[in-house]
């Protein structure tokens, strides 16, 4: 038996007005003549974009989701070249403080996946230095709501450079620059292009970092092995074993067969079953990130279709035991 609980990525469908992620561009900013004014401009979208966070915390508690995945575009301009006097999380302490009661109040297991531009295997020292301040902005959030920092940011290896192993090489000598309190926030996933689930078992297992599987990714990088997940799975399980969480995987499904990376409005639930098929009673519990465009609503059809399965315990609105 192991026990499934659902999550979703960073904003609800359902939920009115509550967009985490407003912005505004330095075009904009550089507009306002009054400087001070400007940066009072990029405060209150910030603080906006975390009371919206609260209120997703909120309707997830109300519909029993206890794993989220926070935008990485809670503040605009952060670390940006232009506006590096501006330090942005002294307006933020009372908002971070209230999520960070209400998260203790309610416990759930949230993180962050910054963007893609943020990269660990770069030979550039600058872009280096870059991902550094971005994963240090987000350790920040993470303190201000008081949530441990362990394992709560996940990163792909990044790009191929043209050689594969020495492009997961540079991670590895990379890694090694990064102070250790980052490191230990990160956790790695395998990606659908580049570095497939055996490339990233290979960089976890090397630096004692959980690996989040992600099966689309799998199967849209290698579908010929798409059959031997399985054999590695174990593999996985030991790099969450000193972890204070419990493993986690990503789930989506694919647009359509001509757009196989995309992800699709919500989850297969066979595709899904598949997967689950073959990590029965490997792991007490495993946290599933849904990656679909639909969000929040994909996650509770998910949830709906799960009941058609006799093997399927329903716990609660985001929760179920597979037998």
């Amino acid at each position: 038996m192991t026990i499934v609980k659902l999550g979703y990525v960073a904003m609800s469908v359902q939920l009115t007005n509550a967009s985490p992620s407003k912005t505004m561009t330095f075009a904009q900013f550089s507009k306002l003549k009054d400087r001070e004014a400007a940066i009072e401009k990029l405060e209150r979208i910030s603080i906006e974009n975390l009371e919206n966070c609260l209120r997703l915390l909120k309707h997830n508690v109300a519909n029993d989701i206890r794993f989220f995945r926070f935008s990485s575009k809670l503040i605009p301009l952060a670390n940006h070249e232009e506006v590096k006097d501006w330090k942005f999380m002294r307006p933020l302490k009372e908002i971070l403080s209230q999520i960070g009661d209400y998260i203790e109040e309610n416990p759930m297991r949230v993180d962050f996946h910054p963007d893609h531009f943020v990269l660990l295997n770069s030979k550039k020292k600058e872009i280096i230095n870059q991902t550094i301040k971005t994963l240090s902005m987000h350790r920040s959030l993470l303190k201000g709501m008081r949530v441990p920092t362990q394992h709560r940011c996940v990163l792909h290896i990044g790009g191929g450079y043209d050689d594969r192993e020495l492009a997961l090489e540079q991670f590895i000598h990379n890694f090694a620059l990064v102070p250790q309190p980052i490191q230990e926030m990160l956790i790695l996933e395998n990606d659908d292009t580049t570095f497939h689930l055996r490339d990233a078992l290979y960089v976890c297992e090397k630096l004692n970092v959980p690996l989040v599987f992600d099966y689309h990714h799998h199967l849209a990088h290698f579908e010929e092995e798409a059959e031997g997940w399985e054999q590695d799975w174990e593999r996985v399980v030991q790099t969450w074993e000193h972890s204070p969480l419990p493993v986690k995987m990503h789930i989506s499904s694919p647009r359509d067969e001509k757009n196989f990376r995309a992800h699709a409005d919500y989850v297969d639930p066979k595709m899904f079953m598949d997967f689950l098929q073959g990590i029965i009673g490997s792991v007490p519990e495993i946290n599933c990130m849904i990656e679909a465009k639909k969000k929040d609503e994909a996650l509770f059809q998910l949830m709906e279709e799960m009941k058609s399965y006799p093997e399927i315990e329903i716990i609660d609105g985001a929760s179920f035991k597979i037998k």
